[in-house]
């Protein structure tokens, strides 16, 4: 029936233009789509959001300076408190079980950041670990600090201040590709743990008592590299870069160059106290 009521009006229209009725062709696809304004686009969207955006990599890059910035100055004043308080420092001096525990919760926190990809990148138990292991590694730096002189601590927090702004700025205006130097850095780093289980066992029968000031100025020079090269992983634009889901291990390895080049010029230029 009712392919007999579309004949009907097939006819009837036949008859009153007196020519046969056709009916338009269905549009394609191509030209339908055309006509329509899609919400998004689907290469814009993967292109806004892929990790070597700028504006994501900039956001990277702040937030690591950020806690690095708030890292250095608990640091600052643990290092402060330890060395111009003296009955702190004497409290220290005393109880050097406290240092070993330290040493401890430092060592297994930098295993669970380093090696463990789910907590440190687990908000919030990431910053919880890496705040515990910035309160660790402050106590072991102000320990230290508490056995030099004011003078000298104040000197080489000088110099470590100058020594990575400079480092931070190269890092982030050269041409140079540091993060292409991976063996140079494991072979020095080779090369300073031999040097340094060698001088375990000749410096406490001070053979040739200057073997730890040139061991402190390998060291110094090992992780001023060091800090060039995790410089230059946040920037996004060399052989080898850091992504931006890693923001606390960034920040770890900042941090923990700076502070060993902090450890390595107090051992340099530091005078101890008498």
């Amino acid at each position: 029936m009712t392919q007999g009521k579309l004949s009907l009006a097939n006819k009837a229209n036949s008859d009153s233009t007196g020519q046969a009725f056709v009916a338009p062709a269905p549009p394609t696809y191509e030209e339908a789509a055309a006509d329509i304004t899609p919400c998004y686009n689907d290469v814009e969207m993967l292109t806004e959001f892929t990790w070597d955006d700028l504006n994501i990599r900039r956001v990277f890059i702040r937030k690591v300076y950020t806690i690095l910035m708030t890292q250095l100055l608990v640091t600052l004043a643990i290092v402060a408190l330890f060395t111009f308080c003296d009955p702190v420092r004497d409290y220290i001096q005393t109880n050097p079980g406290w240092y070993w525990a330290s040493y401890v919760v430092f060592f297994v926190t930098y295993l669970i950041l380093s090696c463990c990809s789910a907590p440190r990148r687990q908000f919030p138990w990431n910053l919880i670990l890496l705040a515990i292991f910035t309160l660790s590694l402050s106590y072991m730096t102000g320990m230290l600090s508490s056995y030099y002189n004011t003078k000298s601590v104040v000197m080489c927090l000088g110099i470590t201040a100058a020594v990575c702004l400079v480092v931070t700025v190269f890092s982030f205006q050269t041409k140079f590709d540091v993060t292409s130097c991976q063996g140079i850095l494991i072979i020095f780093c080779i090369v300073m743990l031999i040097s340094g289980l060698v001088l375990a066992v000749v410096l406490p029968f001070q053979y040739v008592p200057w073997l730890d000031a040139i061991y402190a100025t390998l060291g110094a020079i090992l992780f001023t590299m060091f800090l060039a090269f995790d410089t230059q992983l946040l920037m996004g634009n060399k052989k080898y870069s850091m992504s931006p889901e890693e923001y606390v291990f960034a920040t770890l390895s900042i941090y923990l160059d700076i502070v060993y080049i902090f450890s390595f010029f107090l051992q340099i230029f530091g005078t101890k106290q008498e």
